[in-house]
């Protein structure tokens, strides 16, 4: 058998899915059940009726489906594949400085820790951030946690003031904006499109700001034309699949690296051979405390909520 047949064979025994974020591996992406961002990927999570989730992404999101799912076993190929935003927000820090603005509402991106979620008071995502910033009342102090970028980009958009804390993604900080122009004109026909945790000189640049799904629903309705491609390079498999006549080219980063695009080094550690071996093994199992998994699942279900 290969190993993709095993893979398949495993999951009804197990009577489990398999969720893959846009960045994971080709491979991955294609032995999964569903494959999408961070939003449809929580939702999935609650709405599934498997015994066993395996998550193929990172840390955070493989916690969030276990906040979700208590009673069932998750499980992440490798638990090295972290997140340097969620790395950027350690909790003890995080509470002496909400504890600081008493008065402010606290809204966490989803790319933090269960204990992060835990001090929050509404989470969001990128592609429901403008919608869940603009529910909470005008005269009302916003704490906005842990991505810079995304808090500035927000701002910029709704008109609002928030405090920010200082947090962001290797990946998305490491575009060139000088490489960018100077791919832009060997492309001049191209549509530049970026994700909203890109530094603003890069957002500066695109016709399209959106989730990884709003990039790829972008580029649908553009189904024969060129775009410049600014998030990490994964999303351009599923991409490619939905608009197979579209040329897509990934941004390029600052770093000369092999494929002159922006990696996610946490995401790229799941294989399909950890796949499987944590499917077959049921391990590594990720955990969350109770008292934790309570507190993080009120802001999670307010989210949920209000993107119906």
């Amino acid at each position: 058998m290969t190993l993709i047949e095993k893979i398949e064979r495993l999951k009804k025994e197990k009577n489990a899915v398999i969720l893959a974020h846009y960045y994971q591996t080709p491979e991955i992406q294609d032995v999964a059940d569903y494959v999408g961002d961070s939003l449809g990927l929580s939702q999935k999570a609650a709405e599934t009726s498997a015994d066993v989730i395996v998550f193929a992404g990172v840390h955070f999101m493989a916690e969030t489906a276990k906040i979700l799912s208590p009673d069932k076993i998750v499980v992440l190929p490798d638990l090295n594949a972290g997140c340097s935003l969620a790395d950027s927000c350690p909790p003890e820090a995080f509470k002496k400085f909400i504890e600081k603005h008493p008065d402010h509402t606290v809204v966490t991106y989803v790319n933090c820790s269960a204990e992060i979620k835990a001090m929050t008071d509404i989470v969001c995502t990128s592609s429901n951030a403008l919608k869940i910033i603009e529910s909470i009342p005008e005269d009302q102090p916003i704490i906005f946690a842990p991505d810079r970028n995304l808090g500035k980009y927000i701002m910029k958009q709704t008109g609002r003031e928030m405090l920010l804390w200082d947090g962001s993604c290797i990946v998305h900080e490491a575009f060139s904006i000088d490489k960018l122009l100077e791919l832009y004109k060997q492309y001049p026909q191209a549509t530049i499109i970026a994700h909203p945790e890109s530094e603003e000189h890069i957002l500066k640049t695109a016709a399209y700001i959106g989730s990884t799904a709003g990039m790829i629903n972008y580029v649908k309705v553009h189904p024969e034309e060129q775009f410049i491609v600014a998030t990490e390079v994964g999303i351009l498999h599923k991409m490619q699949q939905e608009v197979p006549n579209a040329t897509l080219i990934p941004a390029p980063a600052e770093d000369d690296n092999t494929c002159a695009c922006s990696e996610c080094a946490f995401m790229k550690v799941n294989t399909l051979q950890k796949l499987h071996d944590c499917l077959l093994n049921e391990s590594p199992q990720i955990g969350v405390p109770n008292n934790i998994r309570e507190k993080a699942l009120v802001p999670i279900q307010r989210m949920l909520e209000l993107s119906k």
